[in-house]
């Protein structure tokens, strides 16, 4: 596949249905769509409950790629807004990195139909993420080093408390599988991040979501999907390979990426080899004060 560097009007869709309606045509497609929708706003809402990603007066900067996942999110997030038992703002916040020919109107124009308060931020990391990338080397590490960085130095500048990322459930366990199979270590994506430096609070509210049914609700949707041709058309992909191996997986096996991801809900450090997350060192005290409360409770008795 040869990569593509410019971006052809005709990637993007136009949407035909009004900003934020979804485009059904009978009863039939409204009931799935309400159905697809609820589920979506449960995993979503479970999501934030669980691990407690917003608070009362929180002002949260949805990163917005132009991409199925961030505008889900951004839908979703306001659906609940309306609803929520705390009360929280939303900013949209768009990266324009200079990739040639990216189609600026997009996004501010389906933003301002919707209402929603938006960013463009404009940085140059397209130019620096072409001269530092060897000839045949991904460009996926640096260009989401620099993207993060903007990002992460803008919420600040903002007073953003919250900066909420598109990545899903799938997302998750790639990673997993990613860190596993080339570096060498069992770590994923959380679904609450404290920046390096301390100063952001990263919240990921679709982690429970399936990349199917964020597909699905983008499509009926209608949003104006922007493709990510920098890193989209590199051939052998490590992330486009473990994806593949997940999806053959989930054909063969229905509900094991379920369980594989409980699996990372569900930690056992002591049945793991990691001697900075588990004092092996110490068991045989462990040990012997297990065995002398034992003495201890049998002479009472």
């Amino acid at each position: 596949m040869q990569h593509v560097d410019h971006f052809d009007p005709t990637d993007y869709a136009t949407p035909h249905a009004a900003p934020g309606k979804p485009n059904v045509v009978d009863a039939k497609q409204k009931r799935e769509f309400n159905k697809l929708q609820k589920r979506l706003r449960r995993e979503v809402g479970n999501a934030i409950i669980d691990y407690r990603m917003i608070d009362e007066g929180d002002k949260v900067m949805v990163c917005l790629s132009g991409g199925k996942d961030s505008y889900t999110m951004l839908e979703i997030l306001r659906n609940l807004q309306r609803n929520a038992p705390v009360n929280f703002s939303l900013v949209a916040v768009n990266l324009d990195q200079k990739q040639p020919g990216f189609p600026e109107h997009v996004l501010p124009e389906y933003l301002d139909q919707l209402g929603v308060a938006y960013h463009i931020l404009e940085r140059d990391t397209y130019s620096v993420v072409k001269e530092k990338t060897p000839e045949g080397k991904t460009t996926c590490a640096l260009c989401s080093r620099l993207r993060r960085g903007s990002l992460y130095g803008f919420a600040e500048e903002i007073g953003a408390t919250k900066v909420a990322l598109g990545h899903h459930r799938e997302d998750i366990l790639e990673t997993l599988f990613l860190n596993m199979f080339f570096g060498g270590s069992l770590k994923a994506m959380p679904p609450k991040l404290l920046s390096d430096d301390g100063k952001n609070m990263v919240i990921r509210p679709l982690a429970y979501c399936k990349e199917a049914d964020i597909a699905e609700f983008s499509r009926l949707m209608e949003f104006p999907i922007i493709p990510c041709n920098l890193c989209g058309s590199q051939p052998n992909m490590q992330r486009q390979i473990v994806k593949e191996m997940l999806t053959e997986w989930d054909k063969k096996h229905p509900g094991r990426l379920e369980s594989m991801f409980k699996a990372v809900t569900n930690v056992s450090p002591s049945q793991l080899a990691d001697r900075e997350l588990f004092d092996f060192a110490g068991l045989e005290a462990k040990q012997a004060d297990l065995m002398a409360d034992r003495i201890r409770a049998f002479n009472v008795s």
